[in-house]
C-alpha cells in the first residue's frame, strides 16, 4: 500500500466535482467539523460512523479537492484547501460554510 495520496491540482477541478463532493451530508459534517479544528486525524473525524464507509468519504473528498491527507506515520493528518478553493472558486466554501450551520 502508498504511503502517499493523490491530490487533484485544482486548476483541472470543475465546480460540478467540487459540489457533488459537498453534496452528501457525511461529507459536509466531515468538512465543517474539520474546518472549527483546523487540521484532524481520520479517527477523530469517524465519530460513530463505520470506518469502511468514511474512508469512501475521505477518497470523494480528495478527489474533489476539498481535502489534502498526510501521513504521519500510521495517522493520517487531514486538513482543508480552503485557499487553493478560494483561488479557484473566490467565496464558495465560505458560503457553503456559513450555510451549512454553526
Amino acid at each position: 500500500m502508498a504511503n502517499i495520496y493523490t491530490h487533484p491540482d485544482l486548476d483541472e477541478l470543475d465546480i460540478l466535482t467540487v459540489l457533488r463532493a459537498l453534496a452528501d451530508p457525511v461529507r459536509l459534517d466531515i468538512v465543517r467539523h474539520l474546518h472549527s479544528l483546523g487540521e484532524a486525524s481520520c479517527s477523530t473525524l469517524l465519530a460513530s460512523r463505520p470506518k469502511s464507509s468514511m474512508s469512501h468519504h475521505f477518497q470523494v473528498l480528495r478527489a474533489g479537492g476539498i481535502l489534502h491527507t498526510r501521513i504521519e506515520g500510521v495517522t493520517h493528518r487531514n486538513t482543508l484547501r480552503l485557499e487553493e478553493l478560494e483561488k479557484r472558486f473566490p467565496g464558495l466554501m465560505t458560503a457553503i460554510l456559513a450555510a451549512s450551520g454553526p
